[in-house]
């Protein structure tokens, strides 16, 4: 594709889906005909910073002609970059470096096959094979590939997406090759997806508090959420006033759920100080670890809470703008939220008087399009901001200067949520849920060989034992990941692991972002490592050559352990532990710098070659 505006014209589709986002081209400028109505655009040039100020509109562009079309042709993405004054290099660059867009010719419909961790030992294999020997050449059906598609409690997992006006998605989970060809032939004709509830073995339990209304509550119901206590906590919230809030849950001990702890007081408290104006909130909802589906959970199941905390942490940090970064790979966490960020806004719990309370504050979701590395904070805010996933170097924090080199304050969906409950019950009462070191509820996602997978919600402190017992851990327990792809293996002999922070990096390993993954010994675990490691290579953004070129060496070595044993195995293990440590030591963020923790853990604690 040339990297320069060029000959090629967007199709009829092509053109309505881009001026659907960006409204009808005002000059010739922004690609309309040049006709002697327009003869004065020639006269002089239009657009300049206006239009340069529009760049973020551009990951949304592609998502509106991929969705429309299936792909993005050089013709589209000409006419996409003259109506934002971006350059076609530069988004070529953008296009190329998510996985759900192509830049080259496919059919409008995509089958993605998750073929990850929870999935692999769950018969993906297996059940690919059989997708292609049905939906071959001709079928006008695309069969990728994917990582995790975050539907780990119903494994194998596949999603089907159906280009056109409007886009039409279909899961299929757990997928059957009859199933799967069906959702892919005919999305319409698929079977409705179970409720969330059903991915909540604890639901309506008196003791939970995070998702105590998951499966109790319609989720498409503003008055249901409100009769369940909902906007009890932005009225308190109202009441303490920004300094107030803060201080609540900063005495609540809560720290970030995302995996890096961070305490969230002081996060809110950094930013909510800083003197430059505007502030931004920014919700990570792109949660990509292999075996990590909490938040589509609690987005599906109970979306206004998402919404009002949201707004609670916009009102305490003194931001009046919102975005929510929604994984591409969720069509009804999509709808949902939508939906409940509709609901909000017609009834004024969004928009320019928030209660009535003189404070503006609204939401707008920005879809990412598969790149587990914008899951990191600032790889997200390029995401948003129109640039390459990759992320920036610190300092600066985004507390200082975030998105749109503005104080941005981030937090995951989980995070965000508890809030709610550090509202309505109070500091001290939260606080004494858990550990002293790590309070509050905790959600972890159990997946694998368990005969009961899900969403479990327990007190920080509780055991690996006593989780896998909730779960119903299958005989011939082999190994339990704990953090995803990015975490470490545990033996079955060390289940009194206390699930907190501390109690995990004592016992040598990570919570990570509440990941279980059970795997008994019917699951090979050098084909589980290979593709952890295929998945870091393919995940690495390349930015950094300690994370490029080491996530392909570790994969290569891992490759040629499985193929021979002796001497050679123990030279690729020493390879493996040099590389791992150039990685961890001098990767840029965290998916470099954890991308060999799974192998050394297996390697060290399951002597998984010996």
């Amino acid at each position: 594709m040339d990297l320069h505006f060029g000959d090629s014209k967007p199709t009829d589709d092509e053109r309505a889906a881009v001026d659907a986002l960006l409204g009808p081209p005002e000059s010739s400028w922004e690609g309309a005909a040049r006709d002697e109505m327009r003869a004065a655009d020639l006269r002089w040039a239009k657009g300049g910073r206006a239009a340069r100020d529009r760049r973020d509109l551009l990951l949304p562009g592609l998502h509106a002609i991929n969705d429309r079309i299936g792909w993005i042709s050089e013709g589209a993405l000409d006419y996409l970059c003259r109506r934002l004054t971006v350059p076609p290099s530069e988004a070529y660059g953008v296009a190329t470096f998510y996985a759900m867009f192509s830049v080259k010719p496919r059919p409008a419909t995509v089958l993605h096959v998750c073929t990850d961790l929870a999935c692999a030992a769950a018969g993906a294999n297996e059940l690919c094979a059989g997708i292609d020997a049905r939906l071959g050449l001709g079928s006008g059906v695309s069969v990728e590939r994917s990582p995790c598609l975050g539907l780990c409690e119903r494994a194998p997992a596949a999603l089907a997406i159906k280009a056109g006006a409007p886009v039409r998605t279909a899961v299929s989970a757990p997928a059957t090759v009859h199933d799967a060809v069906l959702a892919a032939s005919a999305p319409d004709s698929a079977p409705e997806e179970p409720a969330a509830a059903m991915a909540v073995p604890q639901a309506g339990g008196d003791e939970l508090v995070l998702l105590k209304r998951v499966g109790v509550v319609d989720p498409l119901s503003l008055d249901d959420y409100r009769a369940h206590g909902g906007y009890s906590a932005l009225r308190r919230a109202f009441e303490l006033g920004p300094a107030g809030v803060i201080r609540e849950v900063t005495d609540s001990g809560l720290v970030g759920r995302g995996g890096a702890a961070f305490p969230t007081g002081r996060k809110w408290q950094a930013t909510a100080s800083q003197p430059d104006h505007p502030h931004y909130l920014v919700c990570n909802a792109d949660e990509s670890e292999p075996g990590t589906f909490k938040d589509r959970v609690l987005m599906e199941g109970d979306p206004y809470a998402l919404v009002e905390a949201m707004t609670i942490a916009a009102y305490a940090t003194g931001a009046h703008k919102g975005y929510l970064y929604l994984r591409g790979e969720y069509p009804r966490a999509l709808a949902r939220l939508e939906h409940a960020i509709a609901q909000a806004r017609a009834r004024g719990f969004l928009g320019d008087d928030v209660l009535g309370q003189g404070y503006a504050f609204d939401i707008e979701i920005r879809r990412g399009a598969g790149a587990y590395i914008c899951g990191e904070e600032t790889a997200l805010f390029n995401s948003i901001e129109g640039y390459r996933g990759e992320p920036r170097s610190k300092p600066p924090f985004p507390v200082e200067k975030g998105l749109f080199g503005k104080p941005t304050v981030e937090n995951n969906v989980e995070t965000l949520v508890n809030v709610l409950p550090i509202l309505t019950m109070g500091a001290p009462a939260y606080a004494a849920i858990g550990t002293e070191r790590s309070t509050g509820p905790k959600l972890f996602c159990v997946s694998g060989s368990v005969a009961r997978p899900g969403i479990y919600e327990l007190p920080f402190g509780a055991t690996l034992g006593e989780l896998l017992e909730l779960a119903g851990v299958r005989d011939g327990l082999r190994a339990v990941l704990l953090g995803g792809a990015a975490g470490g293996f545990v033996r079955p002999d060390e289940m009194d692991i206390p699930l907190t922070f501390e109690g995990t990096r004592e016992a040598g390993t990570t919570l990570g972002s509440g990941v279980v993954l059970a795997f008994d010994d019917t699951v090979p675990l050098p084909r589980l490592l290979l593709r952890i490691a295929e998945f870091f290579r393919d995940e690495s953004c390349g930015q950094c050559v300690p994370c490029r070129v080491g996530t392909v060496r570790q994969e290569e070595a891992l490759h040629r352990i499985a193929e021979r044993t002796g001497a050679a195995a123990a030279d690729d293990i020493a390879l493996l532990r040099e590389v791992g440590r150039a990685m961890r030591d001098a990767s840029i963020c965290g998916l470099g710098q954890t991308a060999w923790n799974a192998v050394e853990s297996a390697i060290d604690r399951l002597g998984a070659y010996e």
